[in-house]
């Protein structure tokens, strides 16, 4: 480990974490990262803790102990710097219930500092000049025990995140981006996590989109009772029905044991302990389901390809504008966020906040014609602006 944080701590009684709780909880930043498994599970198994802070850093063992006592350092002052923690966030809500009240995330900071989106071995490298332990990426954090070599490399996660938070601010600081990267962290913060709606679990069928009358309704509730057997069982819901099989439930909707006979991928091992008798209640559930009663996906936007060379160009700008600022161009708008705009919709990224104002806006004078592009001669493209007379300016 570094010389400074010295070897990592391994906490496996709940004494010892309770000491380290009351650490953490004077600190005004720390950083966090997980371990866990979710191959053959519906919920993710949290595996281990890494914890760190401005004089030590910790793995605890959550199969030991009682680990909701975390509870209090996550909903307290400090700021937990955390590196490309979407499914972290999740495993805290599923194991902890709760999440950090305040986070900076370092790949998204990372991607406002010229960096991209970075994995931690290229930030650690590039922001503190260190070079993570070499490890098993396929270890099975789960066994007991673990040796100091798995323990090291677990460690090793969260060892620089706090001086590589400190590096990242300073820089975004100077080019004044610091404020969107935090609305960046909060938004990611506070999108839902845990597990899926069952009610709209039939939006991930291939095709579910083109579903018409009462397949629909025999769509939805199929995908929400396997939804739901699965988190009861706390299995993967391809383990209750393959996909095949549900699509084929859906499009066929059996009415007996001799139609589900029928059903392609449909193992019987997967009519057993009345899955049977359950798959046919929901289909005709299914079939009786009013209108009113569906969870119906998002209107889709207008075909591609009708909009494909509007969205190249749209495409063209934001990547100008986000290698001008030293932006991730994906971090600014995506080709989804521009094909929302150019369709008229007014609620992507690009129509409103910070996006919006240094591209959106741009974005919208392209579309209307009030500007134009064009090639610098260097490889690129420069934004020009029009008038009733042509060329004008560049903006």
């Amino acid at each position: 480990m570094t010389d400074t944080l010295g070897e990592p701590q391994w906490i496996d009684t709940d004494e010892e974490f309770a000491a380290l709780v009351d650490i953490l909880e004077q600190k005004p930043v720390y950083g966090f990262d997980t371990e866990f498994q979710r191959e053959r599970s519906y919920y993710p198994n949290l595996a281990l803790i890494q914890l760190s802070w401005d004089e030590g850093v910790a793995v605890v063992d959550p199969l030991a102990i009682d680990i909701t006592p975390l509870k209090r350092v996550l909903e307290g002052p400090g700021l937990a710097i955390v590196h490309a923690a979407e499914q972290d966030l999740e495993v805290l809500d599923h194991a902890v219930g709760s999440i950090p009240a305040r986070m900076f995330d370092t790949q998204i900071a990372a991607a406002f500092c010229g960096l991209g989106f970075a994995s931690l071995a290229k930030l650690v490298g590039a922001l503190v000049g260190a070079r993570l332990p070499k490890g098993d990426r396929l270890t099975d954090w789960t066994r007991r025990p673990l040796d100091e070599g798995q323990v090291a490399y677990a460690a090793s996660d969260v060892v620089h995140l706090l001086p590589m938070a400190d590096e990242l601010r300073e820089r975004t600081e100077k080019a004044g981006t610091l404020e969107w990267i935090e609305l960046e962290c909060e938004r990611l913060r506070t999108r839902p996590v845990g597990a899926l709606d069952p009610d709209v679990a039939w939006w991930r069928i291939k095709g579910s989109r083109s579903f018409r009358g009462s397949t629909r309704g025999v769509a939805q509730e199929v995908a929400a009772w396997r939804e739901r057997a699965a988190a009861r069982r706390d299995i993967p819901p391809r383990f209750i029905l393959s996909e095949l099989a549900l699509s084929s439930i859906v499009q066929r909707a059996p009415r007996s044991h001799e139609d589900l006979t029928r059903i392609r991928g449909l193992d019987g091992r997967s009519l057993k302990g009345g899955a049977e008798k359950e798959i046919l209640e929901a289909v005709e559930r299914g079939r009786a389901l009013e209108s009113d009663q569906l969870q119906l996906p998002t209107r889709g936007e207008p075909p591609l390809e009708d909009l494909g060379p509007t969205i190249a160009l749209g495409q063209a700008l934001v990547a100008r504008i986000a290698e001008d600022r030293g932006i991730e161009p994906s971090m600014l708008g995506s080709r989804a966020d521009v094909h929302s705009l150019a369709a008229g919709r007014t609620t992507g990224k690009l129509a409103s906040g910070w996006r919006h104002e240094i591209a959106g806006r741009k974005l919208l004078d392209l579309l209307a014609g009030r500007c134009g592009i064009t090639g610098d001669g260097k490889g690129g493209v420069r934004l020009i602006s029009l008038d009733d007379d042509g060329l004008r300016s560049e903006p």
